[in-house]
């Protein structure tokens, strides 16, 4: 077995009177010390040469892997590996060649400083990320945590709470936790809308989700079909929720949504699970403008999108970028619009193994081509028919909406 040569250490606002002997120790034989520049203020003197996080970020790995085998630290703040650097570097150097020395994560610095549970809130980033991911954890009552990107974060986010109903939410600046300038700022959503009041750079954001919205907008599928912009061209929420169940959303999964329409059940895939990603594609640009704006609006921005038919667009699909998982090969896949034999060959041959998919049809042509899959690759086939209640003149009736038949496949 490798001896460890990379030793990444959390560091708190204590510095390096805050750490383990054995974390002191690793910075003292280290050669090279990799961190921000905050980060080697904390840690102090040393004889180590001094290295600053590289830019572009994911230049970071060559960075260290040019040390190989000699004893470098890298440093981190609180937890390495909960949204932090340590996560990235774990999948490009071999786990015995590193050793973890974690400290108290900010998430835990701030439920402590609000008497918070830590099991019973959602701990969430908008560090590197768009804001609006957060968006799906809203719901009356509950409790987040959120590490932020700067000053700029807690009027980000009381505005996108004011905006759909929270405004009287409770925001808590907790900076610099643990150290001798520890603050805390105290607002309320709608206030901080308007206008955000000074936050200290280095702070985690805690809020109290309180209000009234005109929409419970759930992480589980369906959401309301009002719930979203489109132009008719839309998987209705009954048979959404059926679809999503088969397609069965999961952390960190892909999903293609071919005849991706407005956006629907790629969008409902992500809120569904954590770190759940999906690409749509569609013939239509005007249907993919509508996509991307629901995907922005219901909190899911990292949608990707791309114009064209499957299976031709299939080679399109980008290469995956650091930690983000391969597009190119779906955990599941859902076929709305553009259905054919040929198409399934094709997403199949590419779908990993325990590949959920699932293609729903409403005419007779459809419907055939679903019939003879069945037939040839097996499978589950059903009919899938709802009614709502709707006025007939004083009194009410069943509407009944086109029926769908739905074809699921387990790879």
């Amino acid at each position: 077995m490798t001896a460890p040569w990379l030793t990444i250490i959390g560091i708190g606002e204590d510095g390096v009177a805050g750490l383990s002997a054995a974390a002191r120790e690793a910075m003292a034989g280290a050669e090279t010390i990799l961190g921000g520049d905050r980060h080697h203020d904390l840690a102090g003197v040393s004889t180590a040469k001094r290295l600053s996080w590289p830019s572009p970020f994911d230049a970071m790995i060559e960075a260290i892997a040019a040390h190989r085998g000699r004893p470098m630290v890298v440093l981190a703040t609180g937890d390495p590996l909960w949204y932090s650097v340590g996560a990235r570097i774990a999948t490009a150097i071999p786990r015995e060649e590193i050793a973890y020395h974690p400290q108290l994560s900010a998430f835990q610095w701030a439920a402590c400083r609000m008497g918070w549970s830590l099991a019973d809130v959602e701990t969430l980033t908008a560090h590197g990320r768009p804001a609006g991911q957060v968006i799906p954890y809203f719901w009356p009552g509950a409790r987040l945590l959120i590490l932020t990107a700067g000053t700029e974060t807690p009027g980000q986010i009381a505005r996108l709470l004011a905006d759909r109903g929270y405004g009287p939410s409770e925001l808590t600046v907790l900076a610099n936790l643990g150290g001798p300038e520890e603050a805390r700022l105290e607002g309320i959503a709608s206030d901080w809308a308007e206008a955000t009041p000074e936050i200290p750079p280095f702070h985690t954001l805690a809020v109290t989700c309180i209000g009234a919205p005109t929409q419970l907008l759930p992480r589980i599928p369906g959401l309301p079909d009002e719930a979203f912009e489109h132009d008719g061209k839309m998987t209705k929420r009954d048979v959404r929720a059926a679809t999503l169940a088969k397609l069965m959303p999961a952390r960190g999964e892909v999903l293609w949504d071919i005849g991706v329409g407005c956006g629907s059940v790629a969008i409902e895939w992500m809120r569904a699970a954590p770190s759940a990603v999906a690409i749509g594609f569609d013939t239509n640009p005007d249907r993919l403008v509508i996509a991307q704006r629901n995907a922005e609006t219901l909190g899911v921005p990292a949608l990707q999108l791309l114009e064209g038919a499957a299976p031709d667009i299939l080679h399109e699909i980008p290469e995956p970028v650091g930690t983000r998982p391969d597009l190119r090969t779906p955990n599941a896949v859902f076929i709305g619009g553009g259905l054919s034999e040929d198409l399934v060959d094709a997403v199949l041959a590419r779908m990993r193994p325990l590949g959920r998919l699932v293609a729903n049809a409403v005419t007779l042509e459809s419907e055939a081509c679903l019939t003879a899959l069945h037939s040839r690759i097996g499978g589950e086939l059903t009919r899938i028919s709802t009614a709502h209640a709707a006025p007939v003149g004083p009194y009410r009736g069943w509407r009944a909406a086109m029926p769908v038949t739905q074809w699921s496949l387990i790879r």
